[in-house]
């Protein structure tokens, strides 16, 4: 398989959403990718095989294609995604049954494209990263009751939302890829109190930051980097307002594919999504490479990314979103270790 990279810059990105036409393209899997059940290149840990759970999406007329993002699981049975590339008045945010795998829209609306969605503790809501507004925005878990839980600018200029997390109190972090291009790194992680009023910028620099997530302690957040193809941990005070400490922890050596969003276990190992490959890279506290979570070779021409993944609470069960010109799939995997609420959305 011939494969290409377009590369898109969060500006572009941002304008071609605005007029219902954000395209994400990444770079297809090479026709030798591993087999799920094989073992993995070297240096790349074991080999976890995923199955195809559920087709979700189509490409869409207005992109020419489809991207998931955001998985979260909501109750026993509903995992929710988000549609990057969904033109204005398509579902934009889906939920997929597990057990019968039948799927439905939630929301929808005229102007967002949402890559991230996660449950609030405080509020029980879901709240949705808009790239195209620089908004986030919430809905009661049956999509109904839309509002803006944030807008305008943060130090003086509009955010870029990627993903987000949550700490126990509510407070929102967001990854804000900053309408970065490729060689600029002013990127930033933002803190947004629960109330929605003030937005603290935590850490600047950073290189278009795209996941970010709690450790299992919540003592600091790991956010990965998509341009410098690194995961870095930031450590927080007490309060979690302000940034104690700050290092590049792993370096994910992806070749053509670039790091996409973080989700974390029980045990603290890190579920480091791609940009560019349907595969995601596992990785354990302390950096080491653990695994390497691929679909079936059969399955990878006309898919090119896993940007994320849900485990269920208290199981082993997970979905990751996999995506590209042939559609958007859910696909199925046993994670290492048991899902906590760091272990979705995002």
């Amino acid at each position: 398989m011939t494969t290409h990279r377009t590369h898109h810059t969060p500006r572009t990105l941002a304008g071609l959403a605005a007029a219902g036409l954000l395209a994400l393209t990444g770079c297809g899997t090479q026709a030798g990718t591993t087999a799920a059940g094989h073992p993995a290149p070297s240096g790349e840990g074991s080999s976890i095989r995923a199955v195809k759970a559920a087709h979700l999406t189509n490409p869409h007329e207005a992109t020419g294609r489809t991207l998931l993002e955001g998985p979260l699981l909501v109750g026993n049975r509903d995992l929710y995604v988000v549609d990057v590339t969904a033109p204005p008045g398509e579902p934009k945010l889906i939920s997929l049954d597990v057990k019968s795998g039948k799927h439905r829209s939630v929301y929808t609306d005229r102007t967002g494209a949402y890559t991230s969605a996660q449950i609030s503790p405080y509020d029980g809501r879901v709240y949705l990263t808009d790239f195209a507004t620089g908004a986030v925005v919430s809905v009661e878990p049956d999509g109904t009751e839309p509002r803006t839980f944030f807008s305008g600018t943060v130090d003086g200029s509009r955010m870029t939302p990627d993903d987000a997390a949550f700490d126990d109190a509510g407070n929102l972090y967001v990854s804000d890829a900053h309408g970065t291009e490729p060689d600029e790194t002013d990127g930033r992680i933002v803190r947004i109190d629960r109330d929605g009023t003030k937005a603290t910028v935590l850490a600047d620099g950073l290189a278009q930051p795209n996941g970010i997530m709690f450790d299992p302690e919540r003592r600091g957040l790991w956010t990965s980097e998509l341009t410098k193809d690194t995961v870095s941990y930031l450590l927080l005070d007490a309060e979690k307002t302000k940034v104690t400490n700050q290092h590049e922890a792993i370096h994910v050596n992806g070749g053509l594919a670039q790091t996409d969003s973080i989700a974390v276990d029980a045990d603290g190992n890190l579920y480091q999504g791609l940009h560019g490959r349907p595969a995601m890279a596992v990785y354990n506290k302390y950096g080491a490479r653990l695994a390497t979570v691929e679909i079936p070779a059969k399955d990878a021409d006309g898919l090119e990314s896993a940007t994320n993944v849900a485990i269920t609470p208290g199981g082993t069960t997970a979905y990751m979103t996999v995506s590209g010109p042939d559609g958007g799939y859910i696909y199925q995997f046993t994670a290492l270790a048991e899902g906590i609420r760091q272990s979705n959305g995002g």
